[in-house]
């Protein structure tokens, strides 16, 4: 037994109290696998048979948009539904600890004092898609308790926040008038793995015209795929968040009726390309035996081309 692993002789034991719902195994577990534990690869591998059940939806948008707001708001509305609701928000790193700045969680007070939902704060620690690698393993640890919708906010990055089209079924991309340059505060690719777009704060002056320039850019989604709804919200008072969750439910419904193996399988795939391309990352800054130095060398020699030195350092 270990530390991580708290009063459970097991990562078995500990996966089988997540799957009643413990809040002290979830909380146990989620820690071990932020971390990456010794022990979380068999939690991980024991979790697998218990994943694909939940409906994951993931926000994101340019900061100042009101996500951690509005996701409090859904919060409220999925409980009066009688919903369990697991939260993950991915706040920015701290620069001189690496740890989360919890701004997400002093606004979401709707998680507060209820067992019917569970959030979690993580640092992005840097990753550019907006997700860090612990987030995938947070949700998996909701998913294995059986949570009945996760949440999954990120850090509001912009424009490279597009890793969470991997790993959710549904994606509210939200905006907000007033942001400035409104539309390219988002950029293409977030328009284009939106399910949902919202237009926040829409009681503000300049909501109309947000609202307008978001369908005239939806032109430049590919063609043959379907056009997102774009809806307006006022997270503070609660308005259009009843649409907000009606559309959330009709865009995952194609999801769930895929079924539980399709949906795993999908997630999987993200999870093994994600691994291969930190592997590679790490082979780059280990630089062994100086194989990247000479690989260079020989680019700028012209007896390379970078393609040929890429696929040469991967054989190594």
């Amino acid at each position: 037994m270990t530390a991580t692993l708290s009063k459970f002789d097991t990562p078995e034991a500990l996966v089988a109290a997540v799957c009643a719902g413990e809040r002290r195994a979830i909380a146990a577990a989620i820690t071990s696998l932020e971390a990456m534990s010794a022990n979380a690869p068999d939690i991980l591998k024991a979790m697998q048979p218990h994943l694909g059940h939940a409906l994951v939806v993931g926000f994101t948008g340019p900061p100042g948009a009101g996500k951690s707001t509005l996701v409090n708001a859904l919060i409220k509305h999925l409980r009066d539904a009688g919903r369990t609701v697991g939260v993950i928000a991915v706040d920015p790193s701290s620069p001189v600890s690496g740890g989360a700045i919890l701004g997400d969680r002093i606004r979401m007070t709707a998680a507060l004092n209820d067992d019917g939902v569970f959030m979690r704060s993580l640092a992005s620690r840097g990753a550019l898609g907006g997700l860090s690698p612990a987030a995938v393993r947070v949700i998996d640890a909701f998913d294995a308790a059986a949570f009945d919708i996760i949440l999954l906010e990120t850090v509001g990055t912009g424009q490279t926040e597009i890793d969470v089209a991997e790993v959710t079924d549904v994606r509210v991309v939200i905006s907000a008038p007033g942001l400035g340059d409104d539309i390219q505060a988002m950029k293409a690719g977030l328009l284009e793995i939106a399910d949902i777009l919202v237009v926040n704060k829409a009681d503000r002056e300049g909501a109309e015209r947000t609202v307008h320039q978001l369908m005239g850019a939806l032109s430049i989604r590919a063609p043959g795929r379907p056009k997102p709804p774009v809806l307006k919200t006022t997270a503070l008072t609660g308005d259009g968040v009843t649409e907000l969750l009606e559309a959330i439910d009709a865009a995952g419904a194609p999801v769930i009726a895929e079924g539980v193996a399709g949906r795993r399988h999908r997630r999987a795939r993200y999870l093994i390309a994600r691994a291969a391309a930190d592997v590679v990352a790490q082979r780059i800054r280990d630089g062994r035996d100086g194989a990247l130095d000479k690989l260079a060398d020989a680019v700028l020699t012209g007896e390379l081309t970078p393609n040929d030195a890429a696929v040469k350092l991967l054989g190594k």
